[in-house]
């Protein structure tokens, strides 16, 4: 990787959210000269953690546009979305709104305000949807098919800057694919597994874990893998095409079932598990993994973490979250 160049000023649009906050650490440590400012709606302090925090409602037009005139970035690496596919499913207009509405507020903005900037745009694996069902891994060229708001949301915003990038935008789209670690909500699988193990080792719960498909398989990344990628394609923006897709993905997919039974190895506490026919969603596609080759090309990347150390870090996290008062 390339060493750090001085002069970065870099927005994150959604950077308090869980892979931002991975991502403001990554490169606050890669850019130790630069100045990572991040764009939240949460209340939280102007400086933490290593960036400056602004207020950023990115459905907001007219306050993307006076942001970006005020802080001239030299990147702007945008996370702000709606990312729960469950979420996305129960509001499907803020869904578009945030997901769509909002990329398409900063997309605008960077290209007429401040054209110089880079714009890196987080996308999803999602887009591809329906194409998942032909069992092998996908890559950039694969086309879309998104099946749920999620992922057509996601899917127009990257049409939308892929188009833009054509009429001079520097933009570039990256598309990962699934990713957990400590600190992740629940509305995922392996948050809503272990914060279940870790309710019924405090007693909170009865000792089963209703599921739904365990033979599901999914490309799962550690959640630092994909900071690490996000920081090289920052790093290594100049020399990427403009307007090149990139899959984040490890290339394997690992079961819901490899998952859970993972899990409960590491409880000390005899769990059953028992099947919820409401919890089998119709629509679910049996395997979903992602050719990176793009990336190891471009940016030099792929994951380091081992999937067990990842569970065993979200494990502990909800643990902790119910030791404390």
């Amino acid at each position: 990787m390339p060493g750090p160049p001085s002069g970065y000023r870099i927005l994150v649009p959604g950077g308090d959210g869980f892979v931002g906050r991975y991502l403001v650490q990554a490169l606050s440590a890669a850019l130790p000269d630069g100045e990572i400012i991040v764009g939240t709606l949460a209340g939280v302090p102007p400086h933490s953690g290593g960036a400056r925090r602004i207020a950023l409602d990115i459905t907001d037009a007219e306050r993307v546009r006076m942001v970006l005139a005020a802080e001239r970035p030299t990147h702007v690496f945008h996370l702000a979305a709606i990312a729960a596919v469950q979420t996305a499913r129960l509001d499907v207009r803020q869904t578009w709104a945030v997901n769509f509405g909002g990329a398409f507020n900063v997309a605008l903005a960077v290209a007429e305000i401040i054209p110089d900037c880079r714009l890196l745009y987080c996308g999803s694996a999602q887009v591809y949807g329906g194409n998942f069902r032909a069992g092998h891994a996908v890559d950039e060229s694969t086309a879309f098919d998104p099946i749920d708001a999620y992922g057509a949301s996601k899917a127009a915003a990257d049409l939308m800057i892929g188009q833009m990038a054509k009429q001079g935008l520097r933009a570039i789209r990256l598309r990962p694919f699934n990713h957990t670690g400590a600190g992740q909500g629940k509305g995922f699988v392996v948050p809503d597994f272990a914060a279940q193990i870790a309710a019924i080792e405090r007693g909170e719960q009865e000792p089963v874990i209703k599921v739904g498909n365990l033979e599901s398989r999914r490309d799962l990344l550690d959640v630092h893998d994909v900071a690490d990628a996000y920081v090289r394609a920052v790093l290594h923006f100049n020399e990427i095409p403009p307007g090149a897709a990139i899959n984040v993905a490890s290339g394997e997919a690992i079961s819901v079932g490899q998952i859970l039974s993972m899990l409960l190895s590491l409880s000390p506490r005899s769990i059953e598990v028992v099947q919820d026919a409401e919890r089998v969603r119709s629509s679910d596609i049996s395997v979903i993994r992602g050719d990176a080759s793009l990336a190891r090309r471009l940016l030099g990347w792929k994951p380091q973490r081992a999937i067990a150390d990842t569970l065993r870090a979200v494990l502990e996290h909800y643990r902790e979250l119910g030791a404390k008062p």
